[in-house]
């Protein structure tokens, strides 16, 4: 029985959470959302969907893995590799684009902002003295991240922990600073759609048509 049916049959009031009708709130539901995937490996926010720009001007999506979020700073975090295409289409023009939907929670994020790449500095530094050994493996795969290969199993991992530390110099974290955020509740009863624009300078906040 659907949660619908079941509340139309047993005369329970239909549920819609406090945020859907206030603006200040849903701006915060969503920092909370964010916040929440850095934590939760089981949350929708936790692996978000990023779309760069391509050296060919195509959009490009990846699934990446949210390590840090800033409210104040406005900023999210992921770690990638150097010697892959997304640190060079980085490089080349920082704009992105961030996606995530929650179907339990009928919640939809999209976010657009500035990238910023971090290799050899302190920020990077931190990020990768703060990361677990098996993920640090990663970076230290041969040959690099899309290279083509004759078969599958066709690259190596790292065998122990020293060559796992030299791929250090592969290691990069990336920051995000977010210019707006859009977000869309799903809900029969009615949809919510709403647009922020982050400039602290120039903060808006819009109801949209869903």
């Amino acid at each position: 029985m659907s949660e619908k049916t079941k509340r139309r049959e047993t005369g329970e009031p239909h549920y819609r959470p406090d945020f859907v009708d206030d603006l200040d709130a849903t701006l915060r539901h969503a920092w909370a959302c964010l916040a929440r995937g850095v934590k939760d490996r089981r949350s929708p926010f936790h692996t978000p969907t990023i779309a760069t720009l391509g050296t060919d001007g195509r959009p490009r999506m990846r699934t990446v893995v949210l390590r840090a979020v800033d409210t104040g700073a406005r900023s999210l975090r992921f770690h990638t590799d150097q010697r892959g295409l997304k640190s060079e289409e980085i490089a080349a023009d920082p704009r992105v684009a961030v996606h995530v939907y929650d179907a339990r929670g009928k919640f939809q994020l999209r976010a657009e902002g500035m990238a910023q790449l971090h290799a050899g500095d302190a920020l990077a530094q931190a990020a990768w003295d703060g990361s677990r050994m098996m993920s640090r493996a990663c970076y230290a795969t041969q040959p690099a991240p899309g290279t083509a290969i004759a078969a599958a199993g066709g690259f190596v991992l790292p065998e122990d922990e020293a060559a796992i530390v030299a791929g250090a110099a592969n290691f990069s974290a990336v920051t995000i600073t977010i210019a707006e955020i859009e977000t869309l509740y799903l809900d029969h009863a009615g949809h919510r759609r709403a647009r922020f624009r982050l400039d602290p300078d120039d903060h808006q906040a819009h109801w949209l048509v869903p």
